[in-house]
């Protein structure tokens, strides 16, 4: 890149910039009409789409996560930097957490991350996803001018060293508007402004059924608001406190329990699916490990696939039994 052209992407990242400065600057009546557009859509998301998930909830808490409520936020009683509910990525937070995770970076390097992580051009969700990964896990490179030269460098997205840099943030529900779709996902789970979980909490009463019917609810959000998906790392279906986990290329089938917190023992005997499933993918170490080291993409021709790397102790419900007895 010749001196000419950083200069404009470094004006075009200077605008985003800007724009965050702007966009987060808002008013009462920003607020009330935040809180009208809340209620109108909510009333047009179907009576089957609503369920609640206070477990969920409740074991985000427990594990040092903020947990709000969209009410809360479109009253003003909380204020996460979302202007609309066409957007998916909390600018503001995510400014924050980088300018705190990278303390030695100039705000022109900040700035051209943000602007890059959320300007990721393809037609395929999941060759966008895995673009996005790579950042996660790479950090993302940027270009900027100083002193007149031209400064190659890395901005992470994530601290792994010091967790208590990043921004843990799961907010019940979500109203995500694109095109004329408005639906309103249970969980989703921000790591520094970034959606990287989105939790489906459903209430049918045939146990088949019901995974299923999460599958297909989490495929229809997927067709009819798929920037939320962009980010995503994990897919987490609920029942009662019954759980199971996927990613965006998993079928059905492939959803399965989390059967172990730690990655050594097992849980006392009485804890559920979802308690085990949550502290153990979601404890804060145990989820950028994870990110870091079990997500996998694979490309097969023209396709691309994700997997989430599950040891066998992680699904196989008595696993050190069974090695004794083999």
């Amino acid at each position: 890149m010749n001196p000419a052209q950083l200069k404009k992407t470094t004006v075009k990242a200077s605008r985003v910039r800007n724009k965050i400065r702007r966009r987060f600057d808002l008013t009462q009546s920003a607020i009330s009409l935040l809180k009208s557009q809340l209620h109108k859509r909510r009333e047009a998301i179907p009576a089957a789409n609503k369920a609640i998930a206070p477990y969920a909830l409740t074991w985000f808490e427990v594990i040092g996560y903020t947990v709000l409520l969209e009410s809360d936020i479109a009253s003003g009683k909380h204020q996460i930097g979302r202007s609309s509910y066409s957007e998916v990525v909390l600018y503001q937070r995510l400014h924050n957490a980088l300018q705190k995770i990278n303390p030695k970076k100039p705000h022109e390097a900040i700035a051209a991350a943000i602007y890059q992580v959320t300007s990721i051009e393809s037609s395929d969700l999941l060759e966008k996803n895995r673009r996005f990964h790579k950042f996660l896990i790479n950090g993302v490179e940027v270009e900027y001018l100083y002193n007149e030269e031209i400064v190659h460098d890395f901005v992470s997205l994530i601290d792994t060293s010091n967790l208590l840099n990043n921004d843990w943030l799961a907010i019940h529900p979500l109203t995500v508007v694109e095109g004329s779709y408005t639906q309103c996902p249970d969980v989703v789970v921000f790591i520094n402004g970034l959606p990287l979980a989105v939790i489906v909490s459903i209430q049918p009463s045939d146990d088949q059924a019901t995974f299923k019917e999460g599958y297909q609810r989490i495929q229809t959000y997927i067709e009819q608001i798929p920037k939320l998906f962009d980010y995503n790392i994990f897919l987490v279906i609920t029942y009662g406190n019954r759980a199971r986990v996927g990613t965006l290329a998993s079928d059905w089938q492939e959803f399965l329990p989390w059967r172990t917190i730690d990655g050594e023992d097992f849980p006392a005997k009485g804890a559920t699916e979802l308690e085990v499933l949550i502290q153990g993918i979601f404890d804060k170490r145990r989820f950028l490990e994870q990110v870091l080291h079990l997500i996998v993409f694979e490309e097969n021709g023209s396709s691309i696939s994700k997997k989430l790397l599950r040891r066998p102790f992680c699904t196989t419900q008595y696993p050190k039994k069974s090695l004794h007895q083999g």
